[in-house]
């Protein structure tokens, strides 16, 4: 973005951002959905009976996972007997009780599939009497890791599972076509988990970082049943063209399932989900609504784009410009407006360069809005991680891509290039600007978030 006085909003976007992550936050989301009185752990209307149970055991995984865990040994402290969650490098919350095991993601790593088969043990360990508390987050999919495997079976690697996610994710795949490959690889995902905890009494909170909430989608559903096939899931891999691309061993296990060689995944009805209940206790709802409450507090007039924003990112920028172009026509006099987006976009890789799907969505917006003054955006992702970078997401305004083009810096060529990152970098350097958004882990993740200010009156006086 640019010099600090035509930046004013910057901080306004910053606010409206932090606004919504609070709304989000794991560890009070767990504690407004759970409550111990006496023996009695209520859940969302559920009661369950503690001094009924012989052990309790905590489980799980994600990006938000690690304050979740925080919250429930605050509130059964010396009464979980054992426990262990998986999350993402860096993820980790000061814990007591329960065992934490960083990975990494989106990639699948060694210490995700050692600490799964760990938690899979504890899981088959459970009897009757066992209350097994599973706690969920966006990125259990990539972390939360047990290939497939069988005495006849062809055996399905960990690298093997990498080359398919890696190829899914630069395909552009969106993430319940991901998720229905990866269920049909996995010994724990697509209901799997709670079926090995059978008979034992399961809950499972969910953070979700999906789209509508579906329980079979949100970290590949490991304790809720699956509507995918092994058909629906070689049909992503023919959309995307991965036939002749996929190890040997994938395309030969996949091909065994479709002809019924290969038990499915757990489907609905299945009587060893009876003892399951899944509970959804934070989403990208909660978070706008944060947002649009802030962004009035702020004194901008708010709309809601969407919160179910998906497709390729510069495609939904080029949306979300538009919106903002139309709202500028009709504005009235010393009028600011707030438009609020929220979603999980996807970006096709097809160059060499390094960013992520908010990055390359603030730069594609930041060219559909060239020369429109006042328009700033930030988009970033709520877990502060922004694919394989630092940062969260970028800031940028109608005067972002000028202001580069006048520095040598092509924004048309680093977009082609899927190169987003270094763009943002570059200009930073040059200018000293702050375009490039570093929060750090934030501690939750309910997808991303777009913010555009329109305060045309301020750039006016500040030109």
């Amino acid at each position: 973005m640019t010099d600090t006085e035509e930046l004013a909003d910057s901080q306004n976007l910053v606010d409206i951002f932090n606004g919504a992550l609070a709304a989000v936050d794991p560890y009070n989301a767990v504690l407004k959905a759970a409550k111990v009185e006496g023996d009695q752990l209520r859940i969302a209307g559920a009661k369950y009976d503690l001094a009924a149970f012989d052990r309790i055991i905590v489980v799980g995984a994600g990006k938000a996972t690690a304050r979740m865990a925080l919250a429930i040994e605050s509130l059964l402290v010396s009464k979980i007997d054992e426990g262990l969650i998986v999350v993402k490098d860096g993820h980790i919350a000061p814990l007591s009780i329960i065992e934490q095991v960083e990975s990494s993601h989106p990639v699948p790593g060694e210490a995700g599939v050692a600490g799964t088969k760990r938690i899979l043990e504890m899981a088959h360990a459970a009897r009757e009497k066992t209350l097994l508390i599973c706690l969920i987050s966006g990125g259990a999919s990539a972390l939360l890791v047990a290939p497939v495997a069988g005495v006849t079976l062809p055996r399905i690697t960990l690298q093997d599972k990498q080359e398919v996610t890696c190829w899914l994710l630069n395909a552009g795949a969106a993430i319940a076509e991901l998720n229905a490959v990866r269920k049909h690889l996995s010994m724990v995902k697509g209901g799997r988990l709670a079926q090995a905890a059978w008979p034992a009494q399961v809950v499972t909170l969910i953070v979700s970082d999906v789209i509508g909430d579906p329980l079979a989608v949100i970290a590949s559903g490991p304790t809720a049943p699956d509507d995918s096939t092994f058909a629906d899931a070689w049909a992503v891999i023919v959309k995307y063209g991965l036939q002749e691309k996929l190890p040997p061993r994938v395309v030969d296990y996949l091909q065994r399932g479709i002809a019924g060689r290969v038990a499915e995944t757990v489907k609905e009805n299945n009587p060893r989900l009876d003892k399951t209940r899944n509970i959804i206790i934070a989403s990208i709802h909660q978070a706008m609504a944060a947002a649009q409450e802030k962004s009035a507090q702020l004194g901008f007039v708010t709309r809601m784009i969407s919160d179910t924003l998906q497709g390729e990112a510069r495609e939904a920028a080029r949306f979300l410009a538009q919106a903002a172009r139309a709202e500028l026509a009709v504005m009235k006099p010393n009028e600011r407006r707030c438009l609020l987006c929220g979603g999980e976009t996807t970006v096709t890789v097809r160059g060499t360069g390094k960013g992520g799907r908010n990055q390359e969505f603030a730069l594609a917006f930041a060219l559909e809005i060239e020369g429109c003054q006042g328009v700033t955006l930030l988009s970033a992702s709520t877990d502060g991680t922004d694919g394989p970078t630092d940062a969260a997401g970028a800031m940028v305004d109608g005067r972002t891509t000028t202001w580069a083009r006048s520095l040598g810096i092509d924004p048309i060529s680093h977009l082609d290039n899927n190169d987003s990152y270094a763009f943002f970098q570059q200009f930073d350097a040059v200018t000293g600007a702050h375009s490039h958004f570093k929060t750090g882990a934030t501690g939750t993740n309910v997808m991303d978030i777009q913010i555009v200010l329109l305060n045309p009156n301020h750039f006016k006086k500040s030109s």
